[in-house]
């Protein structure tokens, strides 16, 4: 019985420790690379701060086009015209966040997760600016998905 119990909680912590395998520059180091956005469009950027349920990396859906992956201690951004945004991830429930963008805006969009029946639930919660900043600094870049 021991042992079923060592090897439960072996493949346990190499499974969280896959998950937390994110790559990257970090922020502070990749935000210098990055491009001004053109001036008829707004930036959102999407984080996930915490390694909490970290092998729990569902996709990041803007208006139902999957446009990242919720990695721990990841981030990646999207420049989208001026108008309402609707940003979803599903476990075993759907979360949604609804917003605006305006023009020359930046959004910062923090992904949570909370505990689920099966599977953490992962959501999307707007923050304010200096927040979103000083949160992303320690978060790498993961890009989009295409």
């Amino acid at each position: 019985m021991k042992s079923i119990l060592k090897l439960f909680l072996f493949v346990m912590v190499v499974f969280m420790l896959g998950g937390c395998a994110t790559t990257g520059p970090k922020f502070t180091e990749f935000a210098p690379s990055i491009s001004n956005m053109a001036p008829d469009t707004g930036r959102i950027y999407i984080y996930r701060p915490s390694s909490l349920g970290a092998a729990v990396r569902p996709d990041v859906k803007l208006n139902g086009e999957v446009i990242g992956e919720a990695i721990s201690y990841g981030f990646f951004y999207v420049d989208r015209t001026p108008g309402n945004y609707e940003i979803m991830t599903s476990t075993e429930v759907s979360r949604k966040l609804s917003m605006t963008l305006d023009k020359g805006q930046t959004r910062y969009v923090r992904l949570n997760i909370s505990i689920g029946f099966f599977v953490g639930h992962v959501y999307p919660e707007l923050v304010e600016d200096e927040e979103g900043k000083k949160e992303i600094e320690d978060c790498r870049y993961i890009g989009q998905k295409k």
